[in-house]
C-alpha cells in the first residue's frame, strides 16, 4: 500500500517546481527587458527546466506510484527523492547563476560549470535510483493470461 507522507511528498514537488518555474519564466522577462539583453542565455532554460524536470517528471512518478506502489520500498524512494531533488537544487542554482553573469555581461568560471557537472551527476543518480524501483515493482514474468 501507498505511504501517503511520501506521495503527498510527490504532489508537493510537482508543485512546488511548477511555481518556481513559473516564477523563474517571469524573471527572465523581466531581468533580460531591463538590461535590455538579447541574446543567448541559461536563464531562459531554468524555466523549462523546472516545469519539464520538476513538476512534469514528478506527476509522471505520481502516477508511476499509483500504478507500481513505488513508495512501499521507503529507503530506495527516499533516497531516490532527495538525490534526485539535490540535484535539481545545483544543476537550476548553476543555471541560474551563469544565465544571470550572461545577461550582467560578466563571465562565468570553470567553478560554476564544475557545480553545474555535479547537480547533472545527481541528476542522473536519481533517474537510475527511479528505475532501479520501478523495476523492482514490475513483475518479470507476468503473462497476459495472468491477467
Amino acid at each position: 500500500m501507498a505511504q501517503p507522507c511520501a506521495v503527498r511528498k510527490l504532489y508537493v514537488a510537482a508543485y512546488v517546481y511548477m511555481i518556481l518555474g513559473l516564477i523563474m519564466g517571469l524573471a527572465y522577462r523581466e531581468i533580460t527587458k531591463i538590461k535590455d539583453f538579447h541574446g543567448d542565455t541559461q536563464l531562459g532554460l531554468v524555466h523549462t527546466h523546472l516545469l519539464a524536470l520538476g513538476m512534469l517528471f514528478f506527476l509522471i512518478v505520481l502516477a508511476l506510484e499509483k500504478l507500481f506502489g513505488l513508495t512501499e520500498n521507503r529507503r530506495l524512494f527516499a533516497t531516490f527523492f532527495w538525490v534526485y531533488n539535490a540535484g535539481m537544487a545545483v544543476t537550476i542554482g548553476a543555471m541560474t547563476v551563469h544565465g544571470t553573469l550572461t545577461v550582467y555581461g560578466k563571465e562565468s568560471n570553470e567553478a560554476i560549470a564544475g557545480i553545474a557537472g555535479l547537480g547533472h551527476i545527481a541528476l542522473t543518480v536519481g533517474l537510475v535510483l527511479m528505475f532501479i524501483n520501478l523495476g523492482k515493482r514490475i513483475p518479470a514474468n507476468r503473462t497476459p493470461e495472468a491477467e
